[in-house]
């Protein structure tokens, strides 16, 4: 994947964030847990991406 597709992504879901934490009216606590929520899954596509998750693809949660 490009470089610039990743600084893209991270661009529209940084201010996607921004967004919704500036003008949806929520409760702090559900903010914090979409924020936590937003960057873990990041994290995880920067790391996928990047190719550091490639071992983790063939398991299954529950099965």
């Amino acid at each position: 994947m490009p470089l610039i597709n990743l600084v893209v992504t991270l661009i529209v879901v940084g201010v996607l964030l921004w967004l919704i934490n500036t003008y949806i009216p929520m409760d702090s606590k559900i903010k914090s847990i979409l924020n936590v929520v937003i960057v873990i899954a990041v994290v995880l596509w920067l790391l996928s991406a990047f190719g550091m998750l490639g071992g983790m693809r063939g398991m299954t949660v529950g099965g």
